[in-house]
């Protein structure tokens, strides 16, 4: 579980974040929405510590992890998995040097352990005699997966999203969505995604959290996000699903 209190983030004289509380829940999927510039890219980088904020606490299991020094935060990093938005893997290593990325930089596993764990992850996610390819002879939806497959390699307890579906065709995305939640729910992980894809947080959405202006403007799940009573939120979502239903 992670929740943040009281946080706020400035570039400058400009806020980003406003007072933002929240809590994110463990075995579920917990997504942040909202339109570009209403703040969900810094919140996910202020929870990960690629951003300092000014004010507030980002509490891991009731750690603070602004008040840690650079060690310790090392060591909660240990226990983060992350998505990236363009898969973000290594163009110039294969699949196996990639998911193994992770494993050389954090733990002290023998070669034959760091093999045993990578056929794992690819076996999690579905992906079979890919060891020895790059990234460049794989489909995007591929890319995607392998990408969960390096982010789970360190069994994390906390897994972040960003954007999952970008660039996705809808039955793909549909086939990420489902591995992100089968995930969740299987180890146990608090997981947080950054999205603006309305099919995603119907399929997804158990904790919600709508930002406007760097403010929480609505929180709540997937079955009552259509009947909310918030004007922005339904102007955000009428026009993502429009946006997603042209041809």
């Amino acid at each position: 579980m992670i929740e943040v209190r009281n946080l706020s983030k400035y570039f400058g004289e400009k806020q980003v974040l406003s007072n933002i509380n929240v809590t994110f829940h463990k075995g579920i999927t917990n997504l942040v929405i909202g339109q570009s510039g209403s703040g969900k890219t810094v919140l996910l980088k202020c929870l990960v510590g690629l951003l300092i904020p000014e004010e507030g606490q980002i509490l891991y299991e009731g750690v603070d992890f602004i008040s840690l020094s650079e060690k310790e935060k090392r060591e909660i990093r240990k226990t983060i998995g992350m998505l990236f938005q363009g898969s973000a893997l290594f163009d110039s290593m294969t699949v196996e040097e990639n998911i193994r990325f992770p494993l050389d930089l954090f733990t002290q596993m023998t070669e034959t352990e760091k093999k045993e764990r990578v056929n794992f992850c690819l076996q999690r996610v579905n992906l079979h005699n890919v060891n020895k390819l790059y990234p460049a002879e794989l489909s995007g939806g591929m890319q995607k997966r392998v990408g969960i497959a390096r982010a789970i390699a360190l069994n994390p307890l906390y897994l972040f999203c960003d954007e999952p579906n970008s660039g996705l065709d809808p039955k793909t995305a549909i086939l990420i969505d489902e591995l992100i939640r089968e995930i969740t729910e299987e180890y146990g992980i608090t997981t947080i995604i950054n999205t603006h894809d309305m099919n995603s947080v119907m399929r997804l959405g158990k904790n919600i959290i709508f930002l406007t202006e760097g403010k929480i403007a609505w929180q709540g799940n997937n079955q009552q996000i259509l009947d909310a009573e918030n004007e922005k939120l339904k102007d955000f979502v009428f026009a993502n699903t429009l946006l997603q239903r042209k041809p």
